[in-house]
């Protein structure tokens, strides 16, 4: 870890050289800066976790966090903090380290986004460069459930929708209808299988659905949003076991009066992996739009409070699942953009920076996607919109 602190203060000397002279040191090229980003991520690429360091836990962990790098701040978080020991890393609400491993082994279409001639900026934010799709904003929470194999696809293909139509269609699609109704997809609340979760709206559909709080479109999520910051209190604390997976239910909440379950659906065209190549996965997230990643969590990722995250210290965890929007550059450190499914409280309102270019935790390597079919979502919306049109006249004509 000493080696690992002193890269830090390197990247933060070298850093000090860039703004006094930029021009003799990066130079006026793109791909002078590209190299200069190359060199810092190269010296964080095989970096080795001191043996004591990696099995630290609770406030020692949070501790030597801060003190032995610079990149990003540590802070106790409640929700994960009543957990102790192996038995109750499942409660975590992670998936099991396999199927990150398992969903990358099984990618059997890669996108080929990889060979558009492009030009790949220094930075990129899709919250910024599609302003008309809220979606991509959103912070949605979990719960005390191991969902986020779900979360991370449908918030991720709900972005994908309304950049397809241009802004047209603002659409939240139900974690809560894959969840529960996606049997090829791995174990519910105890973790699933990224891409096969693709696979489900390719074939199957997926209908629409809000968070717990919001209530609205066909099936909500059903598991209360709950407190993963210590010194807030937005949410109640979380329940210390995960609520069982839901029971699939092929049919609206009574609320919901607008189309039945199976005319509420939305699909996908194609489902694939992404290339764990850092060119490609920028390319298709500039051309399609977020998506979803999967990476290994360490105890110290629980307890990230902002900056770039790079592992540090602790136990591996399980793997997790979340949803890719964007890159920069942060003190010449590059790194992604990332919206995690654990409530506004947690990190930097939601969202977190991980390290980019050296697989920082698998982030590269797990990366999945797919395309939505809207020809079918046009032709339904104007079945319904007929539909709704001819009860209005039959209601006059009474």
């Amino acid at each position: 870890m000493k080696t690992l602190l002193l890269l830090a203060c390197l990247v933060a000397a070298a850093y000090c050289v860039c703004n006094d002279n930029v021009e003799s040191v990066l130079g006026k090229t793109q791909g002078t800066l590209y190299k200069f980003q190359s060199l810092i991520s190269d010296q964080y690429r095989n970096r080795e976790i001191d043996a004591e360091a990696a099995v630290l836990a609770g406030d020692e962990l949070i501790n030597y966090v801060n003190n032995n790098q610079q990149l990003w701040k540590a802070k106790k978080q409640r929700r994960f903090s009543m957990y102790k020991g192996e038995n109750d890393k499942h409660k975590w609400g992670l998936m099991g380290v396999n199927h990150v491993r398992l969903s990358v082994k099984g990618k059997q279409h890669l996108s080929k986004t990889k060979d558009l001639d492009m030009d790949i900026p220094e930075s990129f934010d899709s919250r910024e460069n599609w302003p008309k799709c809220e979606s991509i904003k959103a912070i949605r929470d979990q719960s005390s459930c191991g969902s986020c194999w779900a979360f991370g696809a449908v918030e991720a293909m709900s972005d994908r929708i309304c950049i397809a139509s241009h802004g047209e269609l603002q659409v939240s699609l139900s974690a809560d209808d894959l969840l529960s109704c996606c049997r090829s997809c791995g174990f519910g609340c105890n973790g699933g299988d990224p891409l096969a979760a693709w696979r489900y709206w390719v074939k199957d559909g997926i209908v629409t659905g809000s968070n717990f709080t919001a209530n609205s479109g066909c099936k909500p999520y059903p598991f209360p949003p709950c407190e993963h910051h210590s010194k807030k209190t937005h949410f109640d604390p979380c329940p210390h076991d995960l609520y069982p997976t839901p029971k699939c239910e092929k049919r609206c909440n009574a609320e919901y009066t607008d189309k039945t379950y199976s005319e509420d659906k939305f699909y996908g065209s194609s489902a694939y992996g992404v290339k764990d190549d850092v060119e490609a996965i920028q390319k298709e997230l500039m051309t399609h739009g977020p998506l979803e990643i999967a990476f290994e969590v360490y105890e110290d990722f629980l307890n990230y409070d902002g900056g770039v995250y790079v592992h540090t210290g602790g136990k591996l965890g399980g793997g997790h699942a979340v949803k890719l929007i964007g890159w920069g550059i942060e003190d010449g450190i590059p790194y992604w953009t990332v919206a995690n499914s654990w409530n506004t409280d947690w990190g930097e309102d939601g969202f977190f920076r991980i390290l980019r270019g050296v697989d920082e935790c698998g982030i590269e390597s797990g990366v999945v996607g797919g395309i939505p079919k809207l020809n079918s979502v046009s032709s339904r919306l104007h079945r319904h919109h007929r539909r709704h049109l001819h009860h209005q006249i039959d209601d006059d004509l009474e």
